[in-house]
């Protein structure tokens, strides 16, 4: 399994806005999404397109305008990778046919997988719960505690 481009990217964007969060305001004031791409190194068109959908998960707040800009939902510790994740990406699920309501597999009838595919996407889920936002945005885990890698 791996994550999209755009799911990579929305968990860096996530990251740098965390770090700004309760910190000094930036030189101009504001956190926006030009600044986010400038200190990211993600495309702008990308970040703009990642803001819009991170709000619309109810991540982050957009405000434009002349003293609009960027900032958290919620504190940090209470936003997980698995909700950054499901906010670009949708409901995580290893196959599609784990989704509810989804019926596309010609298999589906006579499968007998398909039940076993919950328990997966339950602990795919715990894993990526278990990473919040702050704990991304300070770093490396300290020796000894499991990384993001090793967690899944």
């Amino acid at each position: 399994m791996r994550l999209s481009s755009l799911a990579d990217y929305a968990v860096v964007l996530m990251s740098a806005a965390s770090r700004h969060c309760g910190a000094a305001l930036l030189a101009d004031g504001k956190l926006n999404a030009s600044t986010l791409a400038q200190e990211t190194g993600v495309p702008l068109p990308t970040t703009q397109k990642l803001v819009s959908r991170l709000s619309a998960a109810g991540l982050i707040e957009s405000t434009r305008g002349v003293g609009g800009g960027i900032r958290l939902a919620r504190p940090p510790a209470s936003i997980s990778l698995a909700d950054i994740v499901e906010a670009v990406e949708g409901p995580l699920a290893i196959t599609s046919c784990t989704i509810e309501g989804n019926h596309d597999c010609a298999l589906e009838d006579s499968c007998t997988v398909k039940p076993h595919w919950g328990v997966v996407n339950q602990t795919i889920r715990k894993a990526l719960d278990e990473v919040n936002l702050a704990s991304l945005a300070e770093g490396p885990a300290p020796h000894g505690m499991k990384t993001m890698e090793q967690a899944l």
